[in-house]
Formats: C-alpha cells, structure tokens, sequence
C-alpha cells in the first residue's frame, strides 16, 4: 500500500464546520439581541399604560387603592424594562408578568 497513514482531516471539511459554528453563534446573539429588545418595548408599553390607567383613576372617584395599585404596577414593568436592557430577560419576563397582575389587581378593586 501506498498510501500515507498520518493523513489530516480534509480542510473543507473543517473550514464548513468553522463556518456553521460561527453561523449558530451569529444566531443566538441576534435571538438574544431580539429578546432584550421586546422586554425593553413590552416594559415601556406597560409602564405608559399603567401611568396613564393611574392618573385616570385619580382624576375620577375612585378609591385610592385603584390608582396606587397601577402606578406600583408601573413602577414594576419599569423595573423590567430597566433588567431586560441589561439582558436578564426571564427575569423581566416575570416582572412583566406581575406588574399586569397588580394592575388587573388594581382593576378588580375599582
């Protein structure tokens, strides 16, 4: 036999391979760039309109727990919005979650 025995691999095999792993890498900081970016929108959104539910609410007759319940709300969706920039998106996604609760809360009482 004449072939060699100390033979690498084919190069355009590992170049490919090099090529999807920068590829899969590309895609899961673009997927983690998308994430940051709605818990950011979603946390302003929600913040907006729990503001805007809680002067509503003060101007008519309503208890006093009705506006503090949304703006307390608020001020947690604010606070999503503040750690989904700073990339802890579950996180948010939970503050999120519990910020619409204590306003639907808030809701309840009226």
């Amino acid at each position: 036999m004449s072939g060699r025995t100390d033979s690498d691999t084919d190069p355009e095999i590992a170049d490919s391979e090099a090529t999807a792993e920068q590829d899969d890498a590309e895609d899961l900081l673009e997927d983690a760039r998308r994430a940051r970016w709605t818990a950011v929108g979603t946390g302003a959104a929600l913040t907006l309109a729990g503001l805007a539910a809680a002067l509503l609410r003060l101007t008519r007759s309503a208890p006093a727990l009705v506006p503090a319940a949304y703006a307390s709300g608020a001020a947690v969706c604010a606070l999503a919005a503040v750690l989904g920039s700073r990339g802890r998106t579950r996180r948010a996604l939970w503050l999120l979650i519990a910020g619409a609760m204590v306003m639907a809360l808030g809701d309840q009482f009226d």
